[in-house]
Order: C-alpha cells, then structure tokens, then sequence
C-alpha cells in the first residue's frame, strides 16, 4: 500500500550518481534527439528535464511523486542523448537507478508495478514458465481463436488497444531453440575460433530460428559455439526497468555458467542483450565473489557484427543482388557504439546494395516493453521510423534486435510496405545458401 506522503529523496544502495548528474552542463545539445521530446515538446520529458528531476529529488528538493515515476517511465531510455552529450554524461544510469529508487521506495503505481514483477521476475527469469506462458500463446495464435478475434472486429469493438497490441505478439516456436541443440556444436571443417552463445529468453522461445541462423552463419565462419546449459534471460529487461536486484542475480547466473568454458568471444544477436551482458561488470563491481569474473565475462562479449567485422567476413561464393537497409538498435547504436561494423559487411557482399535509412539511429518504439505500456507514443515513433522504411523502398531491412524486428514488421502492418525485415544473421544466411 502507499503511505499518503510520497517519499523524499533517494535512500540506499544504487542512488542515481552525483557525478554523473553534475557532469550535465544543461546545453540542450540533446533535445533534438530524444523520441519523448519530439512528441511532447516539453522539457520535462527530455533528458536535460529529467536530469534536473532527478538533481530535485537527490537534493530532498522534490518529492518522488506519481508526475516523477511517469516521467522516468516515459523514458525510452533508448541513450540517444548519450551519442549526442559532449560532456559524455551516462545518462542511462541515472534514470534506471531513478527507476530503482522508485521500486524500492513502493513508488510504482500499482497496475504496473504488478505487471512488471509478474513478467520481469516471474516469467522472463524462470525459463520453466517462459515456456509456458509461449505454450499458451501458440496454442491461441494457431487454435483460430486469434484469427476469429481479429477478422470478426470484435476485440477491435471490445478493446481496441489489446487489438493492436496482439499484432506486436510474437509468435512462439514449437521447440525452444535450446531444446532442439547441444551444449556444443562443431563445424565441419577446422576450428578457428571457439565462441559462447547466449540463447536468451525471448529468443529462445520465439525466435529459434534467428538463433539457428546465428549459429549457423558461426560454424560457416569456422566457430565451434558452445550454448551453456545453465543460462538464464540476461537480465537487460530487469537492469532497464528499475529491478537491478533481479538483474544481478541473473547475471551471476550467467557468468556461473559461461565461465566453466574456455571461450575466444561470446557473441550476441540481440542488442538489448549484448548491451547488459558487456555492464556485467559495471553492476557486480562492488560485489567481491564475482566482480573479476564479471569483468572478464564482459570483455568478451560482442555483437556478430562486431566480430564478424574482427575475424573477416567470409566472401560469398555468389552474388546476393539485392538493396539492403539497416536500422540502429539503439541498444547497439548508442549503448555499444557498434554502428559502423554492420554498414561496412553489408557493403562487402558481392552484388548487394546498400541504402541508407534516413534516421537509421532513431528509435523504432519498442524499448523492450516499452511499446506496451506506452503504446500511443511507441506507434508515434514508429510510423516516422516506417515513413522512413518507405522513402528508402529496399527489398531488405536488417536489425539486431528482436525488440525492434517485432516493431517494425508490426509497422509494415500497418502500412503495407513491401520491404521484408530480417536479422543480419538472416540475410547472412541467405547470402552464403546455407
């Protein structure tokens, strides 16, 4: 229950950081680029409004009040200002350490607080019920209950927002791709390399086919991938959404299982997951059975992109004539700064070319959960991401993100473009034949 008086400054471990917050020098240099202040145009929803919220609370100035939690939420935290601050100010720390603050403080409001512990701790981080849950969701997507709702118009009549919203489902595997391999798969040939996998939690149950294509385009590169057994979801989710104690838990999960192994690179396909996994360090540091172990984890870990670019593409033995765009996970773009590797492989396949999405880095709207519980300003985004999909007209758009793969192509729903989205280990796959 809340107490009539909402609490007062920020108390405990993980306060947003002094030093981050007084690194801002107020120029506004990120205005222009944040998703939340293009649509409302309003300062507190841009990261130099949010900065001086959290400067306000910190200082006991302000109270955190139900206007504070909905502008932290309304955050995309897409790190867009990150890429554009000349001061270099982390910009994402202070508002997933805000968002921390607010779960500790009981602040949520409730709907959501109870939506986020039910899908972040009780369904994302125990595999067991992730695969019930996408069970259940399958078998309402193929029993013709789904297809009666929306070709009938009754949801849309009934309640119109879970009609979009189903639309951004995805559509869950018959087998996890975890299921269907073995802790460690050789290529055919000599072994170059010898590279971890995370298979991830909504990967595994509803894209076993990017990740096959992953592994697949890996053992083309002469990579034996060892899939641990004992992974668990990231934790990105978690980290974002303000429970970094669930967060920390899955990584020491993580780490616990990777480490056992003698790796050469731990390669991601998702950016969201590459993203956290490379902080495993920054979030254990303080943490003294862990912290070193932490470290190392995360100095390996890099996008397929990022490695593929390292070790040398393999040259295709036959052209791929087709146009080819990309978009900017933002996660990849302006959390790991990868944005020039994808660009210079996609240029190097013989036959392909490759087009330029105007606004390639601006945020499609998923931000993890974000195009659920935001909706109306996630399909804002959205179509001025589509708009741009359209100008560009390709016959491939690529992305690293399942987050962002689910967005656009519920984009191309609503807009009917022709240009099919795929991951880059996708189309990397299709160019080899393999």
């Amino acid at each position: 229950m809340h107490s009539e008086r909402p609490a007062a400054g920020f108390a405990g471990a993980d306060v947003p950081s002094d030093d981050v917050i007084t690194n801002c020098m107020h120029c506004g240099l990120c205005l222009p680029t944040c998703p939340t202040f293009s649509i409302t145009g309003n300062e507190r929803s841009s990261p130099r409004g949010r900065i001086r919220l959290i400067k306000a609370v910190a200082e006991g100035k302000l109270d955190i009040t139900p206007g504070f939690v909905d502008e932290m939420n309304f955050c995309l935290d897409c790190q867009a200002c990150e890429t554009a601050c000349p001061a270099g100010v982390k910009y994402g720390s202070l508002v997933e350490s805000a968002r921390d603050q607010i779960r500790r403080a009981g602040r949520e409001r409730p709907v959501a607080a109870f939506l986020k512990k039910v899908l972040l701790r009780g369904v994302l981080a125990r595999p067991a019920m992730l695969r019930f849950v996408a069970r259940l969701l399958r078998m309402y997507q193929r029993s013709g209950l789904e297809w009666f709702l929306e070709r009938s118009g009754l949801l849309r009549v009934i309640a119109p927002k879970l009609s979009s919203l189903q639309k951004l489902a995805p559509r869950p595997d018959a087998v996890p791709f975890s299921g269907t391999v073995p802790e460690v798969i050789r290529p055919v040939g000599p072994v170059r390399y010898r590279v971890g996998f995370l298979s991830g939690c909504i990967m595994d149950v509803a894209f076993a086919g990017i990740n096959d294509d992953t592994v697949k385009v890996l053992l083309h590169h002469g990579c034996e991938v060892v899939v641990p057994s004992g992974q668990r979801c990231c934790g990105s989710l978690q980290a974002h959404n303000g429970d970094f104690e669930s967060a920390r838990q899955l990584a020491r999960t993580n780490i616990d299982a990777f480490r056992t192994h003698r790796l050469d690179a731990i390669v991601m396909n998702s950016a969201g997951c590459g993203a956290m996994m490379k902080e495993y360090g920054h979030y254990l540091k303080d943490d003294p059975m862990y912290a070193a172990h932490a470290a190392d984890l995360s100095a390996k870990v890099q996008d397929i992109t990022e490695f593929l670019f390292t070790i040398g593409l393999r040259p295709p033995e036959r052209e791929f004539p087709h146009t080819v765009s990309y978009h900017d996970a933002c996660h990849l773009a302006h959390s790991q700064k990868v944005t020039m590797q994808p660009r210079a492989l996609l240029r190097s396949v013989p036959g392909l070319q490759f087009r330029e999405l105007p606004e390639a880095s601006w945020c499609c709207g998923s931000a993890g959960i974000y195009n659920v519980v935001h909706h109306d300003a996630s399909v804002k985004l959205l179509d001025r991401k589509m708009r741009n999909v359209e100008i560009v007209d390709a016959d491939f758009l690529v992305a690293n993100n399942p987050g962002c793969l689910l967005q656009i192509e519920f984009g191309r729903t609503r807009t009917g473009a022709r240009t099919e989205v795929l991951h880059f280990a996708t189309l990397l796959r299709k160019v080899y034949g393999i």
